[in-house]
Protein backbone atom coordinates (compact mmCIF):
# COMPACT_ATOMS: atom_id res chain seq x y z
CA UNK A 1 0.00 0.00 0.00
CA UNK A 2 1.64 3.30 -1.30
CA UNK A 3 2.80 6.17 1.23
CA UNK A 4 0.48 9.26 0.03
CA UNK A 5 1.99 12.13 0.61
CA UNK A 6 0.94 16.13 -0.14
CA UNK A 7 2.83 19.16 -1.04
CA UNK A 8 1.51 21.90 -0.56
CA UNK A 9 1.98 25.69 0.48
CA UNK A 10 -0.69 28.84 0.35
CA UNK A 11 1.36 30.64 -2.27
CA UNK A 12 2.80 30.08 -5.89
CA UNK A 13 6.44 29.96 -6.59
CA UNK A 14 7.79 28.36 -3.62
CA UNK A 15 8.85 25.30 -5.80
CA UNK A 16 6.14 22.77 -5.18
CA UNK A 17 5.50 21.72 -8.58
CA UNK A 18 9.25 21.53 -9.38
CA UNK A 19 9.65 19.43 -5.96
CA UNK A 20 6.54 17.26 -7.11
CA UNK A 21 7.38 17.33 -11.15
CA UNK A 22 3.97 17.37 -13.50
CA UNK A 23 2.87 17.04 -16.95
CA UNK A 24 0.91 19.39 -18.76
CA UNK A 25 -0.16 17.77 -21.71
CA UNK A 26 -1.08 14.04 -21.85
CA UNK A 27 -4.91 13.40 -21.34
CA UNK A 28 -7.23 12.33 -19.25
CA UNK A 29 -6.02 14.13 -16.52
CA UNK A 30 -7.01 14.71 -12.73
CA UNK A 31 -9.45 17.17 -13.66
CA UNK A 32 -11.20 14.10 -15.69
CA UNK A 33 -10.93 11.88 -12.14
CA UNK A 34 -12.06 14.32 -10.20
CA UNK A 35 -14.89 14.65 -12.31
CA UNK A 36 -16.03 11.04 -12.55
CA UNK A 37 -15.51 10.55 -16.21
CA UNK A 38 -12.01 8.95 -16.31
CA UNK A 39 -10.48 6.15 -13.88
CA UNK A 40 -7.48 6.79 -12.52
CA UNK A 41 -5.59 4.36 -14.03
CA UNK A 42 -6.60 5.66 -17.35
CA UNK A 43 -4.69 9.26 -16.19
CA UNK A 44 -1.76 7.70 -14.90
CA UNK A 45 1.07 8.52 -17.62
CA UNK A 46 3.81 6.70 -16.52
CA UNK A 47 3.55 7.33 -12.80
CA UNK A 48 2.15 10.91 -13.31
CA UNK A 49 -1.42 12.00 -13.28
CA UNK A 50 -0.68 15.50 -15.12
CA UNK A 51 -2.87 18.16 -14.41
CA UNK A 52 -4.07 21.30 -16.68
CA UNK A 53 -5.74 24.59 -16.46
CA UNK A 54 -8.67 22.87 -16.82
CA UNK A 55 -8.25 21.75 -13.01
CA UNK A 56 -9.61 25.31 -11.91
CA UNK A 57 -12.66 24.50 -13.16
CA UNK A 58 -12.54 21.53 -11.19
CA UNK A 59 -13.05 23.45 -7.46
CA UNK A 60 -16.08 24.89 -8.52
CA UNK A 61 -17.07 21.31 -9.98
CA UNK A 62 -16.64 19.82 -6.72
CA UNK A 63 -18.62 22.74 -4.66
CA UNK A 64 -21.97 20.90 -5.04
CA UNK A 65 -20.86 17.58 -5.04
CA UNK A 66 -21.82 14.98 -1.96
CA UNK A 67 -19.03 13.75 0.26
CA UNK A 68 -16.83 16.23 -1.79
CA UNK A 69 -13.92 16.16 0.44
CA UNK A 70 -13.22 12.66 0.12
CA UNK A 71 -13.42 12.30 -4.00
CA UNK A 72 -9.33 12.09 -4.44
CA UNK A 73 -8.79 9.64 -1.63
CA UNK A 74 -12.09 7.42 -3.12
CA UNK A 75 -10.02 7.53 -6.68
CA UNK A 76 -6.76 6.60 -5.42
CA UNK A 77 -8.12 3.59 -3.66
CA UNK A 78 -7.54 1.97 -7.33
CA UNK A 79 -3.78 2.63 -7.75
CA UNK A 80 -2.14 2.40 -3.95
CA UNK A 81 -1.27 -0.93 -3.84
CA UNK A 82 0.69 -0.38 -7.23
CA UNK A 83 3.20 2.22 -5.72
CA UNK A 84 5.28 2.41 -2.63
CA UNK A 85 4.55 6.21 -2.62
CA UNK A 86 2.02 8.88 -3.90
CA UNK A 87 3.25 11.86 -4.41
CA UNK A 88 0.37 15.02 -4.38
CA UNK A 89 1.04 18.42 -5.92
CA UNK A 90 -1.63 21.14 -4.45
CA UNK A 91 -2.33 24.57 -6.02
CA UNK A 92 -1.13 27.70 -4.53
CA UNK A 93 -4.22 28.22 -2.41
CA UNK A 94 -5.69 26.35 0.57
CA UNK A 95 -9.00 25.44 -0.77
CA UNK A 96 -11.41 22.50 -1.77
CA UNK A 97 -8.47 20.83 -3.91
CA UNK A 98 -5.95 20.96 -1.58
CA UNK A 99 -8.24 19.03 1.48
CA UNK A 100 -9.16 16.52 -0.73
CA UNK A 101 -5.40 16.06 -1.15
CA UNK A 102 -4.96 16.27 2.72
CA UNK A 103 -7.64 13.82 3.23
CA UNK A 104 -6.41 11.38 0.79
CA UNK A 105 -2.57 11.38 2.29
CA UNK A 106 -1.25 9.77 4.70
CA UNK A 107 1.80 12.92 5.16
CA UNK A 108 1.75 16.66 4.48
CA UNK A 109 5.31 17.65 3.23
CA UNK A 110 5.06 21.85 2.98
CA UNK A 111 6.99 23.83 0.99
CA UNK A 112 8.25 27.51 1.92
CA UNK A 113 10.24 30.38 -0.06
CA UNK A 114 12.84 32.07 2.02
CA UNK A 115 11.27 35.15 2.55
CA UNK A 116 10.03 37.32 5.15
CA UNK A 117 6.31 35.36 5.11
CA UNK A 118 7.23 32.27 5.56
CA UNK A 119 6.19 31.77 8.86
CA UNK A 120 3.20 33.39 8.42
CA UNK A 121 2.47 31.33 5.54
CA UNK A 122 2.98 27.76 6.63
CA UNK A 123 1.11 28.69 9.84
CA UNK A 124 -1.99 29.12 7.57
CA UNK A 125 -1.07 25.99 6.11
CA UNK A 126 -1.19 23.98 9.46
CA UNK A 127 -4.46 25.46 10.65
CA UNK A 128 -5.91 23.75 6.88
CA UNK A 129 -4.09 20.14 8.28
CA UNK A 130 -5.41 20.87 11.64
CA UNK A 131 -8.75 21.23 10.00
CA UNK A 132 -8.62 18.17 7.71
CA UNK A 133 -7.18 15.72 10.69
CA UNK A 134 -9.84 17.03 13.08
CA UNK A 135 -12.72 16.63 10.68
CA UNK A 136 -11.53 14.14 8.06
CA UNK A 137 -8.46 12.50 8.25
CA UNK A 138 -7.27 11.91 12.00
CA UNK A 139 -4.39 9.86 10.74
CA UNK A 140 -2.83 12.99 9.05
CA UNK A 141 1.06 13.73 9.92
CA UNK A 142 3.15 16.67 9.42
CA UNK A 143 6.01 14.90 7.94
CA UNK A 144 8.59 17.87 7.12
CA UNK A 145 8.86 21.47 6.01
CA UNK A 146 11.22 21.80 2.98
CA UNK A 147 12.94 25.48 2.45
CA UNK A 148 12.73 26.43 -1.29
CA UNK A 149 14.67 28.84 -3.70
CA UNK A 150 16.52 29.62 -0.97
CA UNK A 151 20.34 31.45 -1.42
CA UNK A 152 22.04 31.08 1.93
CA UNK A 153 24.66 33.15 1.16
CA UNK A 154 22.17 35.92 2.00
CA UNK A 155 21.37 37.25 5.61
CA UNK A 156 17.81 37.11 4.48
CA UNK A 157 17.70 33.33 3.76
CA UNK A 158 19.49 32.70 6.67
CA UNK A 159 17.42 34.94 9.08
CA UNK A 160 14.05 32.97 7.24
CA UNK A 161 15.93 29.27 7.78
CA UNK A 162 16.92 30.23 11.57
CA UNK A 163 13.09 31.25 12.35
CA UNK A 164 11.75 28.18 10.59
CA UNK A 165 13.74 26.26 12.44
CA UNK A 166 13.36 27.94 16.00
CA UNK A 167 9.35 27.85 15.54
CA UNK A 168 9.15 24.17 13.56
CA UNK A 169 12.67 22.11 15.43
CA UNK A 170 13.51 19.19 13.47
CA UNK A 171 10.12 19.46 11.57
CA UNK A 172 12.49 21.71 8.99
CA UNK A 173 14.58 19.88 6.55
CA UNK A 174 18.17 20.28 6.91
CA UNK A 175 18.18 20.30 3.09
CA UNK A 176 17.71 23.47 1.70
CA UNK A 177 16.66 23.46 -2.44
CA UNK A 178 19.15 26.18 -3.67
CA UNK A 179 17.56 29.21 -5.63
CA UNK A 180 18.78 28.92 -9.96
CA UNK A 181 17.41 30.07 -12.77
CA UNK A 182 18.16 26.61 -14.17
CA UNK A 183 14.84 25.22 -12.52
CA UNK A 184 13.20 27.62 -14.90
CA UNK A 185 15.20 26.75 -17.82
CA UNK A 186 14.76 22.98 -17.61
CA UNK A 187 11.10 23.30 -16.94
CA UNK A 188 11.29 25.46 -20.96
CA UNK A 189 13.45 22.24 -21.90
CA UNK A 190 10.61 19.78 -20.55
CA UNK A 191 13.41 18.05 -18.58
CA UNK A 192 13.46 17.65 -14.46
CA UNK A 193 16.31 19.34 -13.23
CA UNK A 194 17.92 15.98 -12.52
CA UNK A 195 18.46 15.43 -16.08
CA UNK A 196 19.27 19.24 -16.74
CA UNK A 197 21.84 20.05 -13.62
CA UNK A 198 22.27 17.26 -11.44
CA UNK A 199 24.54 19.08 -9.23
CA UNK A 200 21.06 21.18 -8.81
CA UNK A 201 19.64 18.05 -8.59
CA UNK A 202 21.49 16.68 -5.36
CA UNK A 203 19.64 19.46 -2.72
CA UNK A 204 16.55 16.95 -3.86
CA UNK A 205 18.22 13.82 -3.38
CA UNK A 206 19.36 14.90 -0.54
CA UNK A 207 15.93 16.26 0.56
CA UNK A 208 14.24 12.70 -0.25
CA UNK A 209 16.96 10.86 2.01
CA UNK A 210 16.07 12.72 4.46
CA UNK A 211 11.76 12.35 4.07
CA UNK A 212 12.93 8.27 3.94
CA UNK A 213 14.82 8.22 6.96
CA UNK A 214 11.69 9.87 8.74
CA UNK A 215 9.42 7.22 7.04
CA UNK A 216 11.76 4.55 7.75
CA UNK A 217 12.06 3.17 4.01
CA UNK A 218 15.36 2.13 4.11
CA UNK A 219 15.23 0.05 0.85
CA UNK A 220 13.96 2.92 -1.01
CA UNK A 221 16.71 4.95 0.66
CA UNK A 222 18.93 2.79 -0.98
CA UNK A 223 18.11 3.27 -4.30
CA UNK A 224 19.01 6.85 -4.51
CA UNK A 225 22.75 6.30 -4.44
CA UNK A 226 22.51 5.10 -8.08
CA UNK A 227 21.42 8.67 -8.56
CA UNK A 228 24.09 10.87 -6.94
CA UNK A 229 26.68 10.68 -9.59
CA UNK A 230 26.88 14.66 -10.72
CA UNK A 231 28.69 16.11 -13.33
CA UNK A 232 30.21 19.26 -13.93
CA UNK A 233 27.42 21.72 -13.38
CA UNK A 234 26.78 24.58 -15.93
CA UNK A 235 27.17 28.24 -15.86
CA UNK A 236 23.60 29.69 -14.56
Amino acid sequence: MATTITVLSQKGGTGKTTTVRTLTEATPTITEVLAGTAKIKDADHGGIIPANLSLAEAELMLGGKMGRELTLKKALRDVKGSYDMILIDCPPALGLLTVNALVASDYALLSAEAQYFALQGIEQALEVIELARENLNPDLQLLAIVLNIADMRTRHSREAFDSLRQHFGDKLVDTVIRQSIAYAESAERALSILEYRPDLGEDYLNVAGELLKRLGMKDERKRLKALRKAPEPKDD
